[in-house]
Protein backbone atom coordinates (compact mmCIF):
# COMPACT_ATOMS: atom_id res chain seq x y z
CA UNK A 1 0.00 0.00 0.00
CA UNK A 2 1.26 3.52 -1.00
CA UNK A 3 2.35 5.18 2.55
CA UNK A 4 -0.03 8.62 1.54
CA UNK A 5 -2.48 5.63 1.24
CA UNK A 6 -1.62 3.53 4.40
CA UNK A 7 -1.03 7.05 6.48
CA UNK A 8 -4.67 8.44 5.73
CA UNK A 9 -6.63 5.15 6.49
CA UNK A 10 -4.23 5.05 9.91
CA UNK A 11 -6.21 7.83 11.21
CA UNK A 12 -9.25 5.86 12.74
CA UNK A 13 -13.05 6.51 11.90
CA UNK A 14 -14.55 7.48 15.22
CA UNK A 15 -16.38 4.20 17.05
CA UNK A 16 -19.02 5.53 18.92
CA UNK A 17 -20.35 8.24 16.31
CA UNK A 18 -18.73 7.21 13.19
CA UNK A 19 -17.17 10.46 12.79
CA UNK A 20 -15.09 10.71 10.27
CA UNK A 21 -12.76 13.40 11.68
CA UNK A 22 -10.98 12.09 14.81
CA UNK A 23 -13.03 13.56 18.00
CA UNK A 24 -11.60 15.95 20.32
CA UNK A 25 -11.80 14.64 23.78
CA UNK A 26 -11.52 18.63 25.99
CA UNK A 27 -12.18 17.12 29.01
CA UNK A 28 -9.86 16.94 32.59
CA UNK A 29 -11.01 13.59 33.63
CA UNK A 30 -13.09 10.76 33.83
CA UNK A 31 -16.42 9.03 35.10
CA UNK A 32 -15.09 5.76 36.93
CA UNK A 33 -17.86 2.87 37.52
CA UNK A 34 -15.16 2.12 40.84
CA UNK A 35 -12.45 3.10 41.80
CA UNK A 36 -9.23 1.94 39.05
CA UNK A 37 -12.21 0.50 37.26
CA UNK A 38 -12.98 2.98 33.84
CA UNK A 39 -12.57 2.56 30.34
CA UNK A 40 -8.95 2.80 29.48
CA UNK A 41 -8.69 6.64 30.61
CA UNK A 42 -8.75 8.63 34.24
CA UNK A 43 -7.06 11.79 34.25
CA UNK A 44 -5.61 13.59 30.71
CA UNK A 45 -2.16 14.69 31.91
CA UNK A 46 -2.07 10.78 31.59
CA UNK A 47 -3.56 9.84 28.86
CA UNK A 48 -6.37 11.23 26.65
CA UNK A 49 -8.08 9.76 23.35
CA UNK A 50 -7.25 12.07 20.90
CA UNK A 51 -3.67 12.39 21.90
CA UNK A 52 -3.22 8.52 22.29
CA UNK A 53 -4.71 8.58 18.20
CA UNK A 54 -1.50 11.00 17.31
CA UNK A 55 0.30 8.83 19.53
CA UNK A 56 -0.21 5.67 17.97
CA UNK A 57 -0.13 7.32 14.64
CA UNK A 58 3.45 8.91 14.86
CA UNK A 59 4.63 5.62 16.65
CA UNK A 60 3.12 3.76 13.37
CA UNK A 61 4.75 6.12 10.47
CA UNK A 62 7.91 5.52 12.05
CA UNK A 63 7.76 1.86 12.71
CA UNK A 64 8.60 2.17 16.21
CA UNK A 65 7.11 0.68 19.44
CA UNK A 66 5.32 4.04 21.28
CA UNK A 67 4.88 7.45 20.73
CA UNK A 68 4.75 10.06 22.88
CA UNK A 69 3.20 13.62 22.77
CA UNK A 70 4.55 16.81 24.47
CA UNK A 71 3.71 20.72 24.45
CA UNK A 72 6.90 21.23 22.56
CA UNK A 73 9.86 20.05 20.44
CA UNK A 74 11.95 21.20 23.29
CA UNK A 75 9.89 19.30 25.98
CA UNK A 76 10.55 16.01 23.67
CA UNK A 77 14.21 16.90 24.09
CA UNK A 78 14.04 17.43 27.63
CA UNK A 79 11.85 14.03 28.12
CA UNK A 80 14.97 12.17 26.29
CA UNK A 81 17.31 13.66 28.10
CA UNK A 82 15.61 12.85 31.82
CA UNK A 83 16.62 8.98 30.69
CA UNK A 84 20.03 10.27 31.61
CA UNK A 85 21.59 9.99 35.02
CA UNK A 86 24.92 12.05 36.64
CA UNK A 87 28.11 11.27 35.52
CA UNK A 88 26.89 10.37 31.99
CA UNK A 89 28.41 11.59 28.49
CA UNK A 90 26.27 12.98 25.72
CA UNK A 91 27.76 12.95 22.09
CA UNK A 92 26.02 15.25 20.08
CA UNK A 93 26.32 17.07 16.59
CA UNK A 94 28.04 19.76 16.30
CA UNK A 95 25.74 21.29 14.09
CA UNK A 96 23.07 21.43 16.06
CA UNK A 97 19.52 23.07 17.03
CA UNK A 98 20.19 26.57 19.24
CA UNK A 99 17.14 25.11 21.34
CA UNK A 100 18.56 21.84 22.48
CA UNK A 101 22.40 23.50 22.71
CA UNK A 102 20.75 25.67 25.00
CA UNK A 103 19.12 22.50 26.94
CA UNK A 104 22.04 20.44 27.32
CA UNK A 105 24.77 23.12 28.13
CA UNK A 106 23.10 25.53 30.16
CA UNK A 107 20.90 22.42 31.95
CA UNK A 108 21.95 19.35 31.84
CA UNK A 109 25.57 19.99 32.56
CA UNK A 110 24.14 21.66 36.32
CA UNK A 111 23.11 18.05 37.13
CA UNK A 112 26.37 16.01 36.01
CA UNK A 113 25.78 15.37 32.57
CA UNK A 114 28.33 15.97 30.53
CA UNK A 115 27.75 17.40 26.55
CA UNK A 116 30.87 16.98 23.71
CA UNK A 117 29.98 18.04 19.84
CA UNK A 118 31.42 16.30 17.06
CA UNK A 119 31.03 16.10 13.28
CA UNK A 120 29.39 13.38 13.19
CA UNK A 121 29.01 13.14 9.13
CA UNK A 122 32.07 10.99 9.34
CA UNK A 123 31.89 7.95 11.83
CA UNK A 124 35.45 8.18 12.85
CA UNK A 125 35.29 11.17 14.56
CA UNK A 126 32.49 9.75 16.88
CA UNK A 127 34.51 6.72 17.30
CA UNK A 128 37.55 8.68 18.20
CA UNK A 129 35.43 10.40 20.83
CA UNK A 130 33.38 7.69 22.60
CA UNK A 131 33.92 6.37 26.13
CA UNK A 132 32.38 3.77 28.15
CA UNK A 133 30.83 7.35 30.35
CA UNK A 134 28.58 7.59 26.91
CA UNK A 135 25.04 6.58 27.33
CA UNK A 136 23.60 9.04 24.43
CA UNK A 137 24.48 9.65 20.57
CA UNK A 138 22.61 12.66 19.62
CA UNK A 139 21.66 13.56 15.63
CA UNK A 140 20.13 15.61 13.24
CA UNK A 141 20.07 14.29 9.72
CA UNK A 142 19.49 16.58 8.30
CA UNK A 143 20.97 18.86 10.46
CA UNK A 144 19.67 23.04 11.23
CA UNK A 145 21.29 24.91 9.86
CA UNK A 146 23.53 23.26 7.50
CA UNK A 147 21.87 20.16 6.33
CA UNK A 148 24.68 17.68 7.65
CA UNK A 149 23.82 14.18 6.74
CA UNK A 150 25.33 11.40 9.18
CA UNK A 151 25.59 7.96 8.38
CA UNK A 152 22.70 7.13 10.82
CA UNK A 153 22.98 3.00 10.31
CA UNK A 154 26.80 2.89 10.73
CA UNK A 155 26.56 5.46 13.98
CA UNK A 156 23.53 2.82 15.31
CA UNK A 157 25.64 0.14 14.50
CA UNK A 158 28.62 1.63 16.37
CA UNK A 159 26.65 2.37 19.23
CA UNK A 160 25.03 -0.32 19.64
CA UNK A 161 28.84 -2.35 20.06
CA UNK A 162 29.30 0.13 22.69
CA UNK A 163 26.37 -0.23 24.45
CA UNK A 164 24.79 3.19 24.19
CA UNK A 165 21.75 4.52 22.41
CA UNK A 166 21.07 6.71 19.61
CA UNK A 167 18.58 9.59 19.47
CA UNK A 168 18.15 10.76 15.98
CA UNK A 169 15.81 14.66 15.31
CA UNK A 170 13.53 13.48 12.34
CA UNK A 171 12.29 17.34 12.25
CA UNK A 172 13.87 18.18 9.01
CA UNK A 173 13.19 14.70 7.15
CA UNK A 174 9.97 13.67 9.21
CA UNK A 175 8.86 9.69 8.41
CA UNK A 176 8.12 10.24 4.52
CA UNK A 177 11.94 11.13 3.80
CA UNK A 178 13.73 8.19 6.23
CA UNK A 179 12.96 6.25 9.11
CA UNK A 180 15.90 6.24 11.56
CA UNK A 181 14.11 2.96 14.07
CA UNK A 182 14.19 0.69 10.66
CA UNK A 183 18.33 2.08 10.24
CA UNK A 184 18.87 0.73 13.98
CA UNK A 185 18.53 3.64 16.14
CA UNK A 186 16.88 3.76 19.67
CA UNK A 187 15.03 6.95 19.60
CA UNK A 188 13.50 9.85 17.29
CA UNK A 189 12.31 13.18 18.44
CA UNK A 190 9.76 15.87 16.15
CA UNK A 191 9.38 18.75 16.60
CA UNK A 192 5.55 18.79 15.10
CA UNK A 193 5.40 22.44 14.92
CA UNK A 194 7.35 22.07 11.70
CA UNK A 195 6.33 19.76 8.96
CA UNK A 196 3.76 17.49 10.73
CA UNK A 197 1.82 20.03 11.81
CA UNK A 198 2.49 21.62 8.58
CA UNK A 199 0.46 24.93 9.03
CA UNK A 200 2.27 27.63 11.40
CA UNK A 201 -0.25 26.99 13.47
CA UNK A 202 0.79 24.95 16.58
CA UNK A 203 3.76 24.02 19.37
CA UNK A 204 4.26 20.42 19.56
CA UNK A 205 6.43 18.14 20.12
CA UNK A 206 6.85 13.91 19.83
CA UNK A 207 9.29 11.31 20.93
CA UNK A 208 9.11 7.57 19.40
CA UNK A 209 10.89 4.44 21.04
CA UNK A 210 11.72 1.14 19.21
CA UNK A 211 11.45 -0.59 22.56
CA UNK A 212 8.60 -1.25 25.08
CA UNK A 213 11.72 -0.59 28.06
CA UNK A 214 12.80 2.74 26.79
CA UNK A 215 8.82 3.65 25.74
CA UNK A 216 7.88 2.73 29.83
CA UNK A 217 10.67 5.27 30.89
CA UNK A 218 9.50 8.09 28.47
CA UNK A 219 6.18 7.09 29.30
CA UNK A 220 7.10 8.17 33.11
CA UNK A 221 8.56 10.91 32.48
CA UNK A 222 5.41 12.40 30.39
CA UNK A 223 3.32 11.72 32.87
CA UNK A 224 5.76 12.55 36.23
CA UNK A 225 6.89 15.78 34.42
CA UNK A 226 3.28 16.65 32.96
CA UNK A 227 4.67 18.13 29.78
CA UNK A 228 1.46 16.87 27.60
CA UNK A 229 0.13 17.84 24.42
CA UNK A 230 -3.55 19.54 24.55
CA UNK A 231 -6.29 17.43 22.83
CA UNK A 232 -6.61 20.47 20.57
CA UNK A 233 -3.47 20.93 19.53
CA UNK A 234 -3.53 16.24 19.21
CA UNK A 235 -6.01 17.33 16.79
CA UNK A 236 -4.61 19.81 14.62
CA UNK A 237 -1.35 17.24 14.13
CA UNK A 238 -3.54 14.66 12.98
CA UNK A 239 -4.84 16.68 10.70
CA UNK A 240 -1.43 17.57 9.18
CA UNK A 241 -0.32 14.19 9.29
CA UNK A 242 -3.06 13.46 6.97
CA UNK A 243 -1.38 15.45 3.85
CA UNK A 244 2.41 15.13 4.91
CA UNK A 245 3.42 12.72 1.87
CA UNK A 246 1.94 14.73 -0.50
CA UNK A 247 3.76 17.77 1.33
CA UNK A 248 7.06 16.65 1.46
CA UNK A 249 7.07 15.77 -2.18
CA UNK A 250 5.73 18.98 -3.22
CA UNK A 251 8.27 20.67 -0.56
CA UNK A 252 11.53 18.90 -1.99
CA UNK A 253 10.74 19.53 -5.48
CA UNK A 254 10.51 23.08 -4.47
CA UNK A 255 13.44 23.07 -2.31
CA UNK A 256 15.42 21.39 -5.54
CA UNK A 257 14.98 23.69 -8.25
CA UNK A 258 15.99 27.00 -5.90
CA UNK A 259 19.16 25.26 -4.79
CA UNK A 260 20.03 24.90 -8.21
CA UNK A 261 19.16 28.41 -8.76
CA UNK A 262 21.11 29.50 -6.26
CA UNK A 263 24.07 27.35 -7.45
CA UNK A 264 24.05 29.53 -10.40
CA UNK A 265 24.03 32.97 -8.09
CA UNK A 266 27.63 35.06 -8.22
CA UNK A 267 26.88 36.20 -4.80
CA UNK A 268 26.48 33.04 -3.38
CA UNK A 269 29.66 31.41 -1.44
CA UNK A 270 28.32 28.12 -0.10
CA UNK A 271 24.76 26.10 -0.74
CA UNK A 272 23.88 23.78 1.19
CA UNK A 273 21.03 21.13 0.03
CA UNK A 274 21.54 16.72 0.33
CA UNK A 275 20.37 17.01 -3.23
CA UNK A 276 22.97 18.37 -4.37
CA UNK A 277 26.25 16.17 -5.87
CA UNK A 278 28.20 18.30 -4.72
CA UNK A 279 27.33 18.36 -0.79
CA UNK A 280 29.57 15.96 1.80
CA UNK A 281 27.42 13.41 1.93
CA UNK A 282 24.79 12.97 -1.01
CA UNK A 283 25.35 9.52 -1.62
CA UNK A 284 24.39 8.76 1.89
CA UNK A 285 21.44 10.94 1.76
CA UNK A 286 20.36 9.65 -1.57
CA UNK A 287 20.76 5.86 0.67
CA UNK A 288 18.78 6.50 3.88
CA UNK A 289 16.17 9.29 2.59
CA UNK A 290 13.20 8.92 0.07
CA UNK A 291 13.61 12.63 -1.22
CA UNK A 292 15.72 15.45 -0.27
CA UNK A 293 13.73 17.71 1.85
CA UNK A 294 12.34 20.78 1.95
CA UNK A 295 15.18 22.91 3.13
CA UNK A 296 17.79 24.96 1.50
CA UNK A 297 20.81 27.03 3.66
CA UNK A 298 23.56 29.18 1.59
CA UNK A 299 26.16 31.68 2.12
CA UNK A 300 27.06 34.69 0.99
CA UNK A 301 30.79 35.92 -0.78
CA UNK A 302 30.03 39.05 1.59
CA UNK A 303 30.50 37.37 4.57
CA UNK A 304 28.69 40.13 6.74
CA UNK A 305 25.30 40.05 8.63
CA UNK A 306 24.32 43.25 7.27
CA UNK A 307 24.44 41.91 3.90
CA UNK A 308 22.04 38.80 4.85
CA UNK A 309 19.90 40.50 6.82
CA UNK A 310 19.25 43.27 3.60
CA UNK A 311 18.89 40.04 1.56
CA UNK A 312 16.43 38.20 4.17
CA UNK A 313 14.17 42.28 4.31
CA UNK A 314 14.42 42.27 0.69
CA UNK A 315 11.79 39.44 -0.38
CA UNK A 316 8.06 39.08 -0.70
CA UNK A 317 6.94 35.56 -0.40
CA UNK A 318 10.08 34.43 1.49
CA UNK A 319 8.53 36.08 5.38
CA UNK A 320 11.33 36.79 8.02
CA UNK A 321 10.49 34.33 10.26
CA UNK A 322 11.49 31.67 12.57
CA UNK A 323 10.39 28.21 12.39
CA UNK A 324 9.69 25.92 9.58
CA UNK A 325 7.66 23.54 7.47
CA UNK A 326 4.45 25.80 7.15
CA UNK A 327 2.47 26.12 3.62
CA UNK A 328 4.56 30.21 3.28
CA UNK A 329 7.83 29.80 2.76
CA UNK A 330 10.37 31.58 5.38
CA UNK A 331 13.29 32.57 5.60
CA UNK A 332 15.50 33.18 8.33
CA UNK A 333 18.97 34.56 9.29
CA UNK A 334 20.19 31.51 12.08
CA UNK A 335 23.53 33.57 13.75
CA UNK A 336 21.04 36.28 14.72
CA UNK A 337 17.78 34.23 15.51
CA UNK A 338 17.68 30.53 15.57
CA UNK A 339 21.33 29.96 16.69
CA UNK A 340 22.28 32.98 18.59
CA UNK A 341 22.35 30.87 22.19
CA UNK A 342 25.33 29.48 20.66
CA UNK A 343 28.43 31.41 21.39
CA UNK A 344 29.86 33.09 18.34
CA UNK A 345 32.87 30.66 18.56
CA UNK A 346 31.14 27.30 18.45
CA UNK A 347 28.42 28.63 16.04
CA UNK A 348 31.04 29.62 13.53
CA UNK A 349 32.79 26.66 13.72
CA UNK A 350 30.48 24.69 13.01
CA UNK A 351 30.18 26.47 9.73
CA UNK A 352 27.22 28.63 11.24
CA UNK A 353 28.60 31.94 9.26
CA UNK A 354 27.56 35.03 9.79
CA UNK A 355 25.85 35.67 6.10
CA UNK A 356 24.17 32.07 6.38
CA UNK A 357 20.65 32.18 5.57
CA UNK A 358 18.16 29.33 6.05
CA UNK A 359 14.82 28.91 3.45
CA UNK A 360 12.20 27.02 4.69
CA UNK A 361 10.32 25.73 1.11
CA UNK A 362 6.62 26.35 1.25
CA UNK A 363 3.71 25.37 -1.19
CA UNK A 364 4.23 28.46 -3.41
CA UNK A 365 4.98 27.62 -7.14
CA UNK A 366 8.91 26.74 -7.40
CA UNK A 367 9.35 29.14 -9.76
CA UNK A 368 7.57 32.19 -8.10
CA UNK A 369 9.76 31.21 -5.51
CA UNK A 370 13.17 31.80 -7.53
CA UNK A 371 11.41 34.82 -8.84
CA UNK A 372 11.29 36.40 -5.37
CA UNK A 373 15.12 35.48 -4.85
CA UNK A 374 16.11 36.87 -7.74
CA UNK A 375 14.39 40.25 -7.31
CA UNK A 376 15.96 40.81 -3.86
CA UNK A 377 19.41 39.43 -4.85
CA UNK A 378 19.10 42.85 -7.54
CA UNK A 379 18.99 45.19 -4.51
CA UNK A 380 22.08 44.12 -2.52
Amino acid sequence: MNESTKIIHSIPVDPLTGAISVPIYQTSTYVQEQPGVNKGFDYSRTNNPTRAILERLIAELENGKNGFAFASGLAAIDAVAKILKPGDEVLAVDDIYGGAFRLFTQVYNNFGITIKFVDTTDVSNIERKISDKTKLIWLESPTNPLLKISDIAAIAKLAKSRGCLVCVDNTFATPIIQKPIDLGVDIIIHSATKYLGGHSDLIAGLVVTNSDELGEKIKFIQNSTGGILSPFDSWLVIRGISTLSLRMKEHSNSAAAVANFLVSRPEVDKVYFPGLESHVNHNIAKTQQKYFGGMVSFSLKNDTEENAVKLATSTKLFKLAESLGGTKSLVCSPSTMTHKSIPVESRRASGVVDSLLRLSIGLEDGQDLIDDLEQAFKKL
